[in-house]
Order: structure tokens, then C-alpha cells, then sequence
């Protein structure tokens, strides 16, 4: 990314609110059930946030073969204590966990860490030796253009970064190799756990929720770019003030 840590501190703030806002629409979109301040001896002080995903039109019709569209919900609890950051989903049918899960073994971890850098880090999350030879490795270039069909899902930003440039900071357009030239730079290096144990279609929902986190990860993170006007500036103080009407409102 071309911010700085403390820039994209702000910038992701403002991206997950507005993002939410964008997706929020009659019965679907994000409901916010806690969003408070926490402190832990893992990660220290941070920002706790537990969300219930309702995005019924955007499951993959075989998926519904299993589970009605309707009663597929994704529950997400976040601890964002940056430069760390950890979350972990859910599926869910209803609004809680008291009621009977579709799939009550299914779950998807993502610890995050951000540092300065062009992503030449080779372990940053300290992995086993074991966990690395299972790991595999993906690098997503904000400047990228690839498209499929958890993109259109989750949102296309069309943004041409080859002929964007900021007006307030001037920065931009990013051509290849920019990850070399610009400054400042940072990185987010995400780690995905996902375990779905259920016999003949496991493996295919695994493989779909990679493919739209990392959906998710190239449109949040061109956002954070192509936005930089709107939120560059602000403290993440005033973020959270923004974040606590656009959580009334999305809760209403």
C-alpha cells in the first residue's frame, strides 16, 4: 500500500464503515452488535467489534443445495489492535449462536499483521516449521485488475490506478514495479485458517470463501487507495465518531 502504517490506520477504519454502509440495503448488509474498546496479553489494547453478515443474494447457488440462502448467515468477531489484527467467522443460521447452526464445525480465522515494508517479510506471524510447508502464499497488488465472480460480489472498484492520482497528496499513478519506487509503503500480511470437515463439499466451500476473502482483501484495499482524498487528514479519532452514526443508522 502506498501509506504510511499510521495512514492506513485511518484509511482501513474509514474503508470498513463505509464499505459496510455501501452493503447495507432493506434485509441484507452488516449489523453491528458490539463495538467497544478491549485490552488482552496477546495483542494489548485494541478496538473489539462483533458483526452478524446477512448477504443471502451473494451465496453460491450450489451452496444452497446444503443450506437454504436465507438462513446463511456470516457472524464475524474482530480484534483490531493495530498493527495486529485477528477475526474469526461463523456461518449461522438465525441471528445467534443459540440457534441451530447449518454448519456448527465451519470456522475461518484471519491474524493480520501491517509493517512498514514492500512485503519482503518471509514469516511474519512466526509459523512452525510444519505450518509453513502447508502454507501457501499469495501476493495481492492493489494496481491489479483481475476480476471473477467473487469480485462482482463484493463489489468492483474500477478505479484505473495506471492514471489515478491524488489531488491532496499527489501520489499516484501506480505503475508496475511502484511497490519499489513509491514512499511511503506498507504492507498487510494476512493469515487464513479455514477448516470446513464436512464430507463432500468441504473442500469446495474452503476453496470459494479463499477465493472471496481474497476478493474481499484486493477491493478493500483499493478502496483505501482510490479514497485517499476522503479520509486523508482525519484521525481515527474522528473516524469512530463518523463510525458510531453510520452504526446507528445501520442498525435502525
Amino acid at each position: 500500500m502506498p501509506v504510511s502504517l499510521e495512514e492506513y490506520h485511518v484509511a482501513h477504519t474509514y474503508v470498513v464503515m463505509k464499505m459496510s454502509q455501501q452493503h447495507t440495503t432493506g434485509n441484507e448488509g452488516v449489523e453491528v452488535l458490539e463495538n467497544k474498546d478491549f485490552e488482552d496479553d496477546e495483542l494489548g489494547k485494541g478496538r473489539y467489534t462483533n458483526k452478524v453478515y446477512r448477504l443471502q443474494s451473494k451465496v453460491p447457488s450450489w451452496l444452497t443445495t446444503f443450506a437454504p440462502a436465507d438462513a446463511l448467515i456470516m457472524q464475524e468477531e474482530a480484534w483490531n489492535a493495530f498493527p495486529r489484527c485477528k477475526s474469526a467467522k461463523s456461518i449461522l443460521i438465525g441471528f445467534t449462536f443459540l440457534q441451530c447452526p447449518y454448519f456448527p464445525r465451519f470456522q475461518l480465522t484471519i491474524e493480520t499483521v501491517h509493517t512498514s515494508g514492500n512485503g519482503q517479510s518471509e514469516n511474519v506471524h512466526g509459523l512452525s516449521e510444519e505450518q509453513l510447508a502447508t502454507r501457501e502464499v499469495e501476493y495481492i497488488d492493489i494496481a491489479s485488475t483481475e476480476t471473477n465472480y467473487w469480485s462482482y460480489l463484493v463489489g468492483n472498484n474500477n478505479v484505473d490506478f495506471t492514471k489515478f492520482k491524488s489531488e491532496r497528496t499527489g501520489r499516484g499513478p501506480l505503475l508496475e514495479g511502484w511497490q519499489d519506487r513509491c514512499d511511503p509503503v506498507m504492507t498487510a500480511y494476512k493469515l487464513v485458517t479455514i477448516d470446513a470437515p464436512y464430507w463432500g463439499f468441504g473442500y469446495r466451500l474452503e476453496q470459494a470463501l479463499v477465493a472471496g476473502e481474497k476478493a474481499l482483501f484486493l477491493e478493500s484495499h483499493r478502496n483505501c487507495f482510490s479514497w485517499l482524498d476522503e479520509w486523508y487528514g482525519m484521525t481515527v479519532q474522528q473516524v469512530r465518531e463518523v463510525e458510531q452514526q453510520t452504526q446507528s443508522a445501520l442498525n435502525e
